[in-house]
């Protein structure tokens, strides 16, 4: 009961803690992935590129760090050189969009990560070792691929699966868990989608997850790799 009760807390505080990091989110021009905002920062980062002999301007991140996370963009190191300030939408500036690189070696591409889908992952991270501090393990439910699995959300006093707004589609994407206990974003159904109505030439061990990636100006934040099913013609994970 004790346990169960400091978890609450801890969620409670981060909860409140969240609240204080993004003061402004509720304003409209702080939640709209405004086109020229990006254009504004990718000339931004050109110029940075031609001034410094190729460098770019991002903050370290560990190398196991996941791809589409890895590179986000230092504003410290372009305003007010290259820019008078960081974007409206940028969580610098007390938006919901942190903004990152991609396609760091060949061709740096300015993207955006919804940071209300790390707000979601972080809070179910967060039930997630309520109930295994309980237990002793997760809530698994359903295998959807080898050692991958859907949660039982009842088990964790949710009303309702867990999921996330598409920042592709605005479709509601499933959160899932693998065999370590890391919480991701199931983004199937983007893909199927991109898959159907663009052209590509994916054969079946290329991770396909850039295909959402050049048709938006998002990343897929929190995602596994995915590859194609070329009988099918749709989307599977991507796993060793």
């Amino acid at each position: 009961m004790k346990k169960w009760l400091l978890s609450a807390m801890v969620v409670s505080i981060v909860m409140l803690l969240s609240g204080c990091l993004y003061p402004q989110e509720r304003l409209v021009q702080n939640q709209i992935p405004y086109k020229e905002q990006v254009e504004r920062v990718q000339q931004a980062v050109n110029e940075y590129r031609q001034a410094t002999g190729g460098l770019l301007p991002i903050r370290t991140r560990d190398m196991s760090t996941p791809i589409y996370q890895k590179y986000p963009i230092d504003f410290n190191m372009l305003v007010p050189r290259y820019m008078a300030e960081p974007p409206g939408n940028a969580f610098e500036s007390g938006g919901v969009y942190q903004y990152v690189l991609v396609d760091v070696e060949t061709n740096p591409t300015v993207k955006l990560l919804d940071l209300r889908l790390a707000e979601a992952v972080r809070d179910l991270k967060l039930r997630i070792r309520m109930y295994q501090d309980a237990h002793g393990y997760p809530p698994f439910k359903d295998m959807v691929a080898k050692g991958v699995f859907t949660l039982d959300y009842k088990k964790l006093r949710l009303d309702a699966p867990p999921h996330v707004v598409s920042p592709f589609s605005g479709k509601n994407l499933p959160l899932i868990i693998d065999g370590k206990g890391e919480i991701y974003i199931d983004y199937r159904i983007d893909l199927y989608e991109k898959l159907q109505t663009e052209t590509h030439n994916y054969r079946y061990g290329d991770d396909i997850r850039d295909l959402l990636v050049k048709h938006s100006l998002f990343v897929p934040a929190y995602s596994l790799p995915y590859t194609i099913d070329e009988k099918k013609k749709e989307p599977i994970f991507l796993l060793k």
